[in-house]
């Protein structure tokens, strides 16, 4: 399994993962040049990728997603909810509907049903051979009852939107203050330290801390919430990175 996280954040959101020849993308919020330059680096361009999974209609994990059919006639895997939305901006033959559990070839998708102000928003598990990847972002909270499902995975690409007290002291409007921190907004460094502390097992190799905001969180910040709430790690071959907005992150392979 190869993962690399092209973009994360409020302008623009898209991940390309790579199991064996199966290749995809979660989410698509850049625009197809940028697609291209981030997909050279892997020796692909867009059209040798199978599809690409959606986690909810927000223009930032969506806005590239017209040009990219348009260009390469692309499989777009989506909830029914989602389907809905999205056919107003692809042809309804290029968006394929999916269960909470389907497959691509080999490798198995599990959808986590999460909490943002849109109709339908979902996270994934995806799991091929021995290796798993967990991403969510755009949520504020994650159902208990996914937890067991979400322990000791390979890698997780979690998001670490915010600090709490920045948010509060910062320049946002109350009213944005409130979405930003609701059950329906995004998770601060606090709760995603500690699920990740609650998940991680022996298995795991990486933490990726994602959709960092630019205006109430700094990495330094969200890193320092992590090593807080852990004070030790349990499993020295762990690595952290943090996933950026305006480049890729190097890729992880496990």
């Amino acid at each position: 399994m190869r993962i690399k996280v092209l973009a994360s954040g409020s302008k623009g959101n898209s991940t390309y993962v790579c199991c064996g020849d199966m290749r995809f993308l979660i989410d698509i919020g850049i625009n197809y040049k940028t697609l291209c330059n981030a997909l050279e680096s892997e020796g692909i361009t867009p059209k040798d990728l199978y599809g690409v999974l959606i986690t909810h209609i927000h223009t930032d994990h969506i806005k590239g997603l017209a040009s990219l059919v348009k260009k390469t006639n692309m499989r777009v895997f989506v909830p029914e909810l989602i389907a809905n939305d999205l056919r107003k901006v692809v042809p309804s033959d290029n968006l394929m509907i999916i269960s909470d559990t389907f497959h691509l070839a080999d490798v198995c998708v599990q959808l986590i049903h999460t909490s943002h102000d849109v109709p339908c928003s979902v996270g994934y598990v995806i799991s091929y051979g021995s290796s798993s990847l967990v991403y969510i972002t755009d949520t504020g909270y994650v159902n208990r009852k996914y937890f067991d499902l979400l322990k000791n995975r390979t890698i997780y690409i979690l998001e670490s939107n915010h600090d709490e007290k920045m948010v509060m002291d910062g320049p946002y409007p109350y009213i944005l203050k409130q979405r930003v921190l609701s059950d329906d907004g995004h998770l601060s460094n606090r709760i995603a330290s500690t699920y990740l502390q609650n998940w991680i097992g022996p298995d795991t190799r990486y933490i990726v801390l994602a959709h960092l905001s630019e205006i109430n969180n700094t990495p330094e910040v969200a890193m320092d919430t992590l090593n807080d709430t852990f004070q030790v790690f349990p499993n020295e071959l762990l690595g952290v990175k943090i996933a950026k907005q305006h480049e890729p992150l190097e890729t992880i392979e496990v």
